[in-house]
């Protein structure tokens, strides 16, 4: 079994938690997600500057890094790469819903509902 670090091995590293490892297993396992992977972008625009983009791919390309966990498989292209160095990607479950929320420490502010974030 993979273990699942809940705080980055480095600052280099990108990590999920366990709850994340989980809930992208499950989204990927479903019947319409067979063979694709969970991509984490940074995209320019949200409120504070930047913001966070969760899709599925089922492509992987060279520019693509991988972070492979329990059959959780999430794709990171290089530039994103960049702005996400020692982040952890977690899922959370609240009353007012669920969400991916990641805790990035190169971000210097973010803005309400944690979606976007400036540098």
């Amino acid at each position: 079994m993979t273990q699942i670090l809940e705080k980055p091995a480095s600052s280099e590293d990108v990590t999920l938690t366990e709850r994340a490892v989980k809930r992208i297993a499950h989204l990927l396992g479903e019947d319409d997600h067979k063979g694709t992977m969970f991509r984490v972008a940074v995209d320019g625009g949200g409120c504070s500057g930047f913001q966070y983009s969760f899709t599925f791919d089922d492509q992987k390309t060279t520019e693509d890094r991988a972070i492979e966990r329990d059959g959780a498989v999430v794709l990171i292209d290089d530039i994103s790469w960049e702005y996400l160095r020692g982040s952890q990607l977690d899922y959370v479950e609240e009353l007012i819903g669920a969400r991916f929320e990641i805790s990035n420490p190169n971000a210097a502010s973010t803005c309400g509902c944690g979606t976007s974030f400036s540098i």
